[in-house]
């Protein structure tokens, strides 16, 4: 009978601790939940232009560096690399890394992502992120082969790239998505829908795609195949679509959603007085775009005169309600210049006046010199936004003080995002509300893209003058040279004034104080590789 209990005993003891462990298993693998607005366009790594798909696609691939836990780069799928002594030339050496079905990563991954980017018949947006590569822009201009791009596989675990010129931030390239790999035969074989099906969607990184409801979630889970696996402590992230910013905070105040970064505007005084919200700067600028094939809008006078009738830092107070930064010119703050420890934006200055009242006299003086005094005969434009997040509330402010500034009638029209991004990409609007966050810690990544060929010239501006200055900046290893060519061309740019510069991006957010490890990367992406949530 005795021997009978202890075995009874035993067995209770076994389940109980089966079922702690369970219990405990359970609680390491809780999900964190983040929501990322709108459904996305795409998350392929090539086509993708949007930060929130970006911050899905960041924890599903990894390019030939990665960043850690202070964003720093750290080696990736190349496990080591040489330069050659002018920085020209780059010689990667692969892991033994694996895709999320088994097959090893190689150097022809490498290759053909980057081939895929710079094609023409792509239309990747961010083909110009691989111009630093040799006749990486030829090959954009369809002046040459996809094949001739510098980039090679010496053999499966060794690739080489040649560079037009030294790229002092060639290394923070390769960790951004346009240049991490994807698979050629799931690619040919799949089409378009091998990036929104979790059978499909093969990648390379610490998580892999286990569920993709349209407008809903999408629902990630660590891979069992990366290599560096024991380093990631998520075990499943699940990125909700709630497209209404009040939706969103009640979502998150009733606990049902871990992280919004959408916060309605009016809510963010209280958030911020309760200790709730975080503010976060941002290597940003939110601005309109401005289609300068589309009269009035091609004479810079009429640009101009727009630019100067905008109150930054009543839109920032009232509208936006977001504690950013008024922006009197283009690159925002955090950029460094040739100097070290000196700030691109303080050197360089800026190039509206802080003086509003200043500015609108100027404005109105502009308009009538165009043709328009007190807005008489200028015709009624659209002011395009996307419908998520608080850009309604900006876009009436911005009519309100064009009407009363300028005697101007301003529409106002909404897409919802993924409509949204293409209706400004083929330069179907006349005035679009947008916003850049920068790829990489250099002034180039809000410069070259509004050189005349890249793909996210969505102003359809061109000046000579302005190209050549930002092919001076990336041929050129001297820092004090570039700089001065990036500033120059940056002054060129606010002469024109193709683009309106309204505030410099903070990320404004709230997340769950259970949630202990997660990143915030300045450039816009969402980390929550090395989270917890207790």
């Amino acid at each position: 009978m005795m021997k009978k209990l202890s075995v009874l005993l035993m067995c209770v003891f076994l389940v109980s601790a089966l079922f702690t462990a369970c219990s405990s298993s359970s609680s390491d693998s809780k999900p964190i939940t983040y929501n990322m607005g709108a459904n996305p366009k795409t998350l392929d790594p090539q086509l993708n232009n949007a930060v929130e798909a970006g911050s899905v696609i960041v924890h599903c691939f990894e390019g030939l560096t990665r960043k850690d836990q202070n964003g720093q780069i750290q080696p990736g799928i190349a496990k080591e690399w040489k330069m050659n002594e002018d920085g020209t030339k780059f010689t990667f050496y692969l892991r033994d890394a694996k895709w999320s079905d088994g097959k090893p990563v190689t150097a022809h991954d490498f290759v053909y992502a980057w081939r895929r980017a710079v094609d023409p018949n792509t239309g990747a947006e961010y083909a110009y992120q691989l111009w630093y590569v040799k006749n990486g822009q030829a090959i954009t201009e369809g002046k040459m082969s996809p094949e001739e791009l510098g980039v090679k596989a010496v053999d499966d675990k060794t690739l080489e790239v040649e560079l037009e010129a030294p790229c002092s931030y060639f290394l923070q390239l390769t960790a951004f998505p346009t240049l991490f790999p994807v698979r050629k035969d799931i690619i040919e074989k799949y089409g378009e829908g091998w990036a929104n099906n979790p059978d499909t969607y093969i990648t390379n990184g610490p998580m892999v795609l286990a569920e993709y409801s349209l407008n809903d979630k999408i629902v990630l889970k660590k891979s069992d195949t990366y290599w560096n696996k024991d380093a990631i402590k998520a075990k499943e992230l699940v990125f909700t679509m709630i497209d209404d910013p009040a939706s969103e905070l009640s979502a998150f105040e009733a606990g049902e959603i871990d992280f919004a970064d959408a916060v309605p505007a009016e809510e963010i005084p209280r958030l911020k007085e309760e200790g709730k919200v975080t503010i976060k700067p941002s290597l940003g600028t939110y601005f309109f775009c401005l289609n300068v094939e589309k009269p009035p809008l091609n004479d810079v006078r009429v640009r101009k005169a727009l630019a100067l009738a905008i109150d930054r830092q009543y839109i920032i107070d009232n509208a936006a309600k977001n504690f950013a930064l008024p922006a009197y010119a283009w690159v925002p703050p955090g950029m460094p210049d040739a100097k070290e420890g000196s700030d691109f934006r303080k050197v360089g200055g800026n190039y509206i006046s802080e003086d509003y009242q200043k500015n609108v006299e100027e404005a109105r003086k502009l308009l009538a010199e165009a043709g328009y005094p007190d807005g008489k005969g200028f015709p009624e434009l659209t002011l395009l936004y996307n419908s998520e997040g608080g850009h309604k509330a900006i876009a009436e402010a911005v009519q309100e003080m064009w009407k009363k500034n300028l005697g101007i009638n301003i529409k106002l029209d909404s897409q919802e995002w993924a409509v949204f991004q293409e209706t400004r990409t083929q330069g179907n609007y006349e005035i679009a509300r947008h916003g850049w966050l920068g790829d990489y810690v250099d002034p180039m990544t809000m410069l070259d893209m509004w050189h005349s060929k890249s793909g996210q010239n969505d102003a359809r501006w061109k000046n000579s003058e302005y190209d050549r200055l930002i092919e001076l900046a990336k041929r050129s290893g001297d820092q004090k040279e570039r700089m001065e060519a990036m500033h120059k061309a940056e002054e060129i740019l606010m002469k024109e004034m193709p683009i309106i510069p309204v505030y410099y991006y903070t990320d404004v957010y709230l997340i769950n104080p259970k949630i202990k490890g997660f990143y915030y990367d300045p450039l816009g992406f969402k980390v929550f590789l090395y989270a917890t949530k207790e």
